[in-house]
């Protein structure tokens, strides 16, 4: 598949335009869209779920986890076990109301149970551009559109370590970040794919563009992934497991690519999806 109007010969870490020529309010990354590490040193990583809680629990040290938060009256088996395993490790258990792990898990399934987690690093836009400048090859960035599962986010890590990402792209709300059970699931690749995480996922997406990169998304009319020209720099974005992407991020996309599918089930897992379509950038970047 060729690349959408002219094709984009160059790229560049410091802004500059898609057309070649810079644009004034490109050429640095704003403080509002960045997730600097050093405002992670002073919050909590919140992993919440029965099952995703037991893997903290069976994969963190105990000095990463901080807390282990309990909804007040469950008494079930399987909370007794999460508790009898923190406390085992030394961890400080709290039974609080169902509110506020609701606070805490910015509304999500939290099932009960909840930890607070000493953060992961993450890394800046600007850093995830040095790393392929360093490389010496144009960047290739996954943008994860509110993806939920750390299960899919640690597959997709793996898979793009294997692949040579540079950097993956997550949103800081409602979406899975950096946890003990993504790291598990990675199998040490999240200490090699640098993580950015941005406050607003469009407009970051505007910053790609700026800086001279083609987005490229997932649709059923998209144009068959086998010809997909993911040459020069290229992002691509996955999107959320159950609703694909949202629409504002659909937008924003210079093309989308569909994976053909001859069975009775016609969606293919997220970190799945993600895989095939890394695969097929991997061959046309020529291996690397």
């Amino acid at each position: 598949m060729a690349k959408p109007n002219a094709p984009h010969k160059s790229y560049s870490t410091k802004g500059a335009a898609r057309s070649g020529k810079p644009r004034a309010k490109a050429q640095t990354t704003p403080d509002k869209y960045r997730d600097r590490p050093a405002d992670a040193a002073h919050e909590d990583e919140f992993v919440f779920g029965r099952h995703a809680v037991a893997e903290a629990l069976k994969a963190g040290s105990n000095q990463t986890i901080n807390k282990l938060f309990v909804q007040t009256g469950l008494n079930s088996d399987p909370i007794h076990e999460l508790v009898q395993k923190a406390q085992k490790a030394k961890i400080l258990v709290s039974t609080v109301p169902k509110t506020k792990l609701d606070l805490l898990s910015d509304g999500g399934n939290h099932q009960g149970v909840l930890v607070a987690m000493t953060p992961y690093a993450y890394q800046t836009l600007d850093d995830l551009f040095a790393r392929a400048e360093a490389a010496g090859h144009a960047p290739f960035f996954l943008v994860l559109d509110n993806l939920e599962d750390p299960h899919n986010l640690g597959s997709i890590m793996r898979t793009a370590d294997a692949v040579g990402v540079d950097g993956i792209i997550i949103p800081k709300h409602r979406a899975v970040g950096l946890t003990s059970t993504v790291a598990k699931i990675s199998t040490g690749a999240i200490e090699h794919v640098p993580v950015a995480r941005v406050t607003n996922l469009a407009a970051t997406i505007k910053q790609l563009k700026d800086r001279g990169m083609w987005v490229y998304g997932t649709a059923m009319d998209g144009q068959d992934f086998r010809q997909w020209d993911a040459t020069g720099a290229v992002a691509l974005v996955i999107g959320n497991e159950g609703k694909g992407i949202s629409p504002g991020i659909a937008k924003l996309m210079d093309a989308t690519l569909t994976i053909p599918m001859v069975g009775h089930v016609q969606s293919l897992n997220a970190s799945v999806a993600a895989g095939i379509l890394m695969y097929q950038a991997f061959t046309a970047r020529g291996g690397h």
